[in-house]
């Protein structure tokens, strides 16, 4: 089975059971054949996303998982990656795709991955298949 990239919209949904999505990301992140891919930037977002005090041991025992999960691979920030982001970015000014996304989109075309588990509509835009839609 060809991997899959692994978005923020995936992991939040996981943790969020009111999530339209939830038990789909669930049956995502129980298969364990299914490798997923995500980069440092998601973790990042995450990171972000549950920095308030109530949160932050949601996001700690999350990250324990991702590290220790043999189905999930985080590719690591570098700066040759953040330069072609930036270079997506500033080469799409008709779009509202973040850096995040635009890192993503760079491993996903680098890696060969065309589906992302996310119902984000940016990765439609970019040309890849949203999982969770």
């Amino acid at each position: 089975m060809k991997p899959v990239f692994a978005d923020t919209f995936f992991f939040f949904a996981i943790l969020n059971r009111n999530d339209p999505v939830h038990s789909l990301a669930i049956s995502y992140s129980r298969n364990t054949r299914l490798l997923r891919i995500t980069t440092d930037w998601i973790i990042t977002e995450l990171a972000d996303g549950l920095s308030r005090s109530v949160n932050r041991e949601r996001f700690m025992d999350l990250y324990r998982h991702i590290q220790l999960s043999p189905a999930i691979q985080v590719v690591p920030a570098s700066r040759p990656l953040l330069e072609e982001a930036i270079a997506l970015y500033g080469s799409r000014p008709d779009k509202d795709w973040s850096l995040t996304d635009c890192v993503s989109f760079v491993v996903m075309r680098d890696e060969g991955i065309t589906r992302a588990l996310t119902a984000d509509k940016h990765f439609e835009q970019a040309g890849f298949t949203a999982l969770l839609k």
